[in-house]
């Protein structure tokens, strides 16, 4: 009974310890802010419009337009892209697509969600989502698994009316993550993003924009590295193990009595 006792309260801790970190993955209302959110989009990759995750980006386009944007995603997190793009009142049938490059450019299948999707004749929106795949640590040099860095999405339609182009429309995007915690952990890290991204930034002279490094990162800083929490409940197996061979040898050694023997000393 003092094993079971021992083994009850080691699981109580574990509940304990473990309860704190999943509340923590979760952002707070401030940390999901709109405050300094970009109100415009860019047309190329090299002017890409920086978005922190939690942001609503929006801007204004004409159909026909391909429109950038780029965010930071860090190992263990599963990115999921919303896009919104509200149309005009009279339109025909439009066929929109959102796409995610990883920061060598490759393009990165989503997992799933309505990455495209048709708005019929006169509808007053259409919405698009793509939820990529869970971002690693590291990976083999022939694969093409999504690793730390930044990300970019482009938006724009596929099929248009030629009445259509060139109609105003008003787009929004969002871009949030899940923390997959440790069962996404793997052995190794990048000890660096897998590519920092490019993104422009205004020169002295205000007619001209110069490239650079794009400057988001995640909040808590790119975080890739040996530890995740796979490691508490490796070490918690090993203590529930160890606890139950201990439980089954007082079990065995107190079974194996003659009858009327008096207890071991």
């Amino acid at each position: 009974m003092r094993a079971l006792r021992v083994l009850s309260a080691a699981l109580l801790a574990l509940g304990l310890a473990a309860a704190p970190a999943a509340a923590d993955s979760s952002p707070s209302p401030s940390e999901s802010g709109d405050t300094g959110a970009p109100t415009r989009a860019g047309t190329s990759f090299r002017t890409a419009t920086e978005v922190e995750q939690g942001q609503t980006a929006t801007a204004r386009a004409s159909t026909g337009d391909y429109l950038y944007w780029s965010f930071p995603a860090d190992a263990g997190l599963r990115p999921t892209v919303h896009a919104t793009v509200k149309l005009p009142e009279s339109h025909a049938a439009e066929t929109w697509q959102i796409d995610v490059y990883d920061g060598l450019r490759r393009r990165q299948a989503c997992q799933y969600g309505a990455q495209t999707r048709t708005a019929g004749a006169n509808a007053p929106s259409v919405e698009l989502d793509c939820v990529l795949r869970t971002v690693r640590a590291w990976s083999e040099p022939w694969a093409n698994d999504p690793l730390p860095g930044t990300y970019y999405v482009r938006l724009t339609a596929l099929r248009l009316s030629t009445a259509d182009l060139g109609q105003a429309v008003e787009t929004e995007l969002r871009v949030e993550s899940k923390d997959m915690g440790g069962a996404a952990a793997v052995d190794g890290a990048l000890s660096e993003p897998l590519m920092p991204g490019i993104a422009t930034r205004a020169g002295k002279d205000e007619e001209e924009d110069r490239a650079v490094l794009a400057g988001l990162e995640p909040e808590d800083g790119w975080t890739s590295g040996w530890w995740s929490d796979r490691w508490i409940w490796t070490a918690a197996g090993g203590v529930l193990a160890a606890l139950a061979g201990v439980a089954g040898y007082r079990l065995t050694r107190g079974s194996g009595r003659p009858p009327g023997a008096p207890p071991h000393a």
